[in-house]
């Protein structure tokens, strides 16, 4: 074989490999990148435990905030938060209206209970505006399809249980309170009650004491165990002497219901919403749950009227405690 073969050979060789490479080039090119862009994903429920007595933990971006406790009361403000993230996009349905001060009120009234009681309440706060997420609704109406403020809500309940488990496990029972406020009725009267749910309607509330007094009514409510506990009947715990409303009045903070103020007798009031009916007794359980309802005159208004209110309301619970279940809250 001559030079001038071999010259072709060698040609024809390089041309081939050439093809070949510009081929694969050519199927690489048409190839669809990968995507990149990391798919968020929330770590589970429960990653920053465990929980520790008189600390603090929070949700994503602290939209939630969880102090943790070791007596057997949880408070609840769902509707104080003020943040306003562009992430979460403003609901558009359903109430939408904030509870002022209540986020400052509640916090009030767990400090003053550490100092009465020398431990730790747990209180759960919504920091978010309820603009952005409605922690007392179910999870459709409260975030309303957006991922972020799902999230929120599925954090402010996961806490809640977590309070729940710990009481039970530790005290065997104890009191849920859903702390709210309200304001002014559309013709411009304002109740300066405090309105208290045990998740039983105006209607079923202006029933006697006579009808109401039974296990269809109790059962229905959301202190159904905390009355079992008790030596005194249903109607007496609902609203007689020894009520949380009776005594709350007793304190100067007029209550409804109450042995003065048994029923709403067709004036607007709040029976207790979805945390009252979730974190309640009614279906079973331990804890008891009560959604209190406050005016904003003489409770809400500042750092005088919260102390004041929260030196009450803590009073309130401890002859509570003491009436029902014979026993002191101390730690």
């Amino acid at each position: 074989m001559n030079r001038f073969q071999l010259t072709l050979i060698y040609l024809s060789l390089f041309l081939y490999i050439g093809c070949e490479d510009s081929k694969e080039s050519k199927e690489i090119e048409i190839v669809t990148p990968v995507d990149t862009v990391k798919v968020e994903v929330f770590p589970a429920l429960g990653h920053d435990g465990p929980y520790q007595s008189g600390n603090i933990y929070y949700g994503r971006e602290s939209y939630i905030e969880y102090h943790a406790g070791n007596i057997p009361i949880i408070l609840s403000a769902p509707h104080g938060g003020r943040l306003t993230p562009d992430e979460i996009s403003d609901r558009t349905y359903g109430t939408l209206v904030t509870d002022l001060n209540t986020y400052e009120l509640t916090k009030t009234i767990m400090d003053s209970m550490i100092l009465r009681f020398g431990g730790y309440p747990h209180v759960i706060l919504c920091k978010l505006k309820r603009t952005k997420l409605d922690a007392n609704r179910d999870s459709t109406e409260a975030a309303q399809e957006n991922k972020y403020a799902l999230r929120a809500w599925q954090e402010y309940h996961h806490y809640i249980d977590v309070a729940k488990e710990k009481i039970k496990n530790t005290q065997g029972s104890g009191l849920f309170f859903d702390i709210h406020g309200h304001g002014q009725n559309p013709d411009g009267f304002y109740d300066l009650r405090t309105w208290l749910g045990y998740l039983l309607s105006s209607d079923e509330l202006d029933q006697s004491d006579a009808t109401l007094n039974t296990n269809l009514y109790k059962n229905k409510s959301s202190i159904s165990s905390w009355v079992d506990s008790s030596s005194y009947t249903f109607i007496e715990v609902l609203r007689g002497k020894v009520s949380f409303g009776s005594i709350l009045d007793s304190l100067g903070f007029k209550s409804l219901p109450s042995l003065n103020d048994q029923s709403p007798a067709g004036m607007r009031y709040f029976s207790g919403g979805y945390n009252t009916a979730r974190h309640g007794s009614r279906n079973n359980g331990v804890i008891s749950a009560i959604q209190i309802e406050l005016p904003k005159p003489g409770i809400r208004d500042n750092q005088s009227t919260w102390s004041n209110y929260s030196i009450a309301i803590n009073s309130a619970i401890s002859e509570y405690y003491l009436i029902h279940l014979n026993r002191n809250i101390k730690n």
